[in-house]
């Protein structure tokens, strides 16, 4: 009862900025959902965005290095978040890619799309307009050290590649995708080094944020962990 008491009061407090980062399948899209629903925030999947933008490239058939030609097509790309009843869905010139972004050929490009500077100064325009008013957490790999350095609450959350890998074929296998857990690892790997050495917004931890390994955590205890973080907030105001 007291920790419901708590989350009833902040609304009449200052909404707070909360930022999530970390590699992927580190858990931070399930545990950000269930954050939002608990505090009755706005969910950003930042990482959705850059999905997107990746799909209209492929659709496109750009290659990954006419860097200038992607981030002229950004600028006139319209991608947009709707939350409702929990779900988020995400919308491409306004139709629903929400499964088309999920796909393993925009998984291996995204990272590549990712570090052009005009899609990300595109992105993070649009990202800083959504978290303007506050309520909201946005999860991604540069939301505590770019996107909002001054963001309320910021955690980077970590697990061990190996259970990254199991996450990530779970999912896949939900689409009727069979990957072994070995190439995921790989993959992963691939992916945790082009983010972290990239030029532009790497994946990093920000000094100030908490560091939450999911690798044995359940995802009720991720959430349950984060929250409390808000609280311990909420109560020094």
């Amino acid at each position: 009862m007291k920790s419901y008491k708590i989350l009833q009061n902040a609304k009449n407090l200052k909404k707070l900025v909360i930022a999530i980062d970390g590699p992927a399948a580190s858990g931070k899209s399930t545990t950000s959902k269930l954050i939002a629903k608990r505090l009755g925030y706005l969910y950003v999947d930042t990482g959705a965005m850059y999905r997107a933008m990746t799909l209209k490239v492929l659709q496109q058939n750009i290659s990954l290095d006419q860097t200038e030609t992607i981030g002229r097509l950004a600028k006139r790309t319209q991608i947009r978040l709707d939350q409702s009843d929990g779900e988020l869905k995400v919308f491409l010139d306004n139709r629903d890619v929400t499964q088309a972004i999920r796909n393993q050929a925009v998984t291996r490009a995204v990272s590549t799309v990712s570090m052009i500077k005009k899609v990300r100064e595109v992105m993070v325009r649009e990202q800083r307009r959504m978290g303007k008013r506050g309520g909201i957490v946005l999860e991604g790999r540069d939301i505590g050290t770019v996107v909002f350095p001054n963001a309320d609450l910021k955690i980077f959350m970590v697990a061990h590649v190996e259970e990254r890998a199991r996450r990530r074929q779970k999912e896949l296998k939900k689409q009727g995708v069979k990957v072994s857990v070995e190439q995921l690892v790989k993959e992963l790997v691939e992916r945790d080094r082009k983010d972290s050495k990239r030029d532009i917004s790497p994946l990093q931890k920000a000094e100030d944020a908490v560091i939450l390994d999911t690798s044995k955590m359940t995802l009720v205890g991720q959430a349950d962990f984060v929250v409390q973080k808000v609280q311990e907030i909420l109560k020094k105001r």
